[in-house]
């Protein structure tokens, strides 16, 4: 069965859009739900999100993307944040109705990412039974500002997550990433993807065992285990 998709409505500065959600059905009833964002420059579409939402899906991880309302109009510019968060908390929503006993996790790629902590960190955060967060290459801070960090928000987020950070990452490298995890309001794991930039890509050459292909299989057998341990019912 290929992936299902359907529309959200979401308020956006040009008024109400209709922003695309693709559903990537796992193959037994009580897979848990993993929501991903979109960096912020490619949609859902993606080669990266599609390939990683798959193969989530072939690991027992029923997985959701969306599209935010800038992508959606072709908009090269991100929405504000209030658009952003606006948006992740109405998909949160479709997706709690349609999967009402389904653990529930967020996260994303780079902004996609971020907005989800943001949204966990809301005052709405404790009634979307958000059960852990995701995040694939967190934007600790723009390249080359390591002074503009994006962590206020950090210690009122109460669920655990999973940093996916690769060694090379000029978003922020795992050791910038260190010394700011405590400041999170829960449990936190990292994991390490050595030579990796942001986007998780390794460079090439005379290293067997470290294609391409492997390095992304191994973050999704581990993104798939840490959710499976925290999913009651795996």
């Amino acid at each position: 069965m290929g992936p299902r998709d359907f529309k959200v409505p979401v308020p956006s500065a040009g008024g109400l859009v209709e922003v695309s959600v693709r559903a990537y059905e796992a193959d037994f009833i009580a897979a848990p739900c993993l929501i991903l964002g979109h960096g912020a420059g490619a949609g859902h579409d993606s080669g990266f999100m599609v390939e990683f939402s798959r193969a989530l899906a072939a690991r027992g991880v029923e997985v959701t993307t969306f599209n935010f309302p800038y992508i959606e109009q072709r908009r090269r510019v991100a929405d504000r944040n209030d658009v952003l968060e606006a948006c992740w908390r109405l998909v949160i929503t479709a997706v709690r109705e349609r999967l009402p006993t389904r653990p529930l996790f967020i996260g994303g790629k780079s902004m996609g990412g971020r907005i989800a902590s943001q949204v966990a960190a809301g005052p709405e955060a404790s009634a979307l039974g958000v059960s852990g967060l995701v995040f694939i290459g967190y934007p600790l801070h723009p390249p080359g500002r390591p002074q503009q960090l994006r962590v206020s928000h950090w210690p009122a987020v109460r669920v655990p997550a999973l940093f996916v950070q690769g060694s090379r990452d000029t978003f922020g490298t795992p050791d910038e990433l260190r010394g700011h995890l405590p400041e999170w309001g829960a449990e936190t794991d990292l994991l390490v993807v050595d030579d990796g930039d942001h986007s998780l890509k390794v460079r090439k050459g005379p290293r067997p065992g470290r294609s391409q292909e492997a390095v992304y299989a191994s973050v999704q057998d581990a993104i798939a285990s840490w959710i499976g341990r925290g999913n009651p019912e795996s």
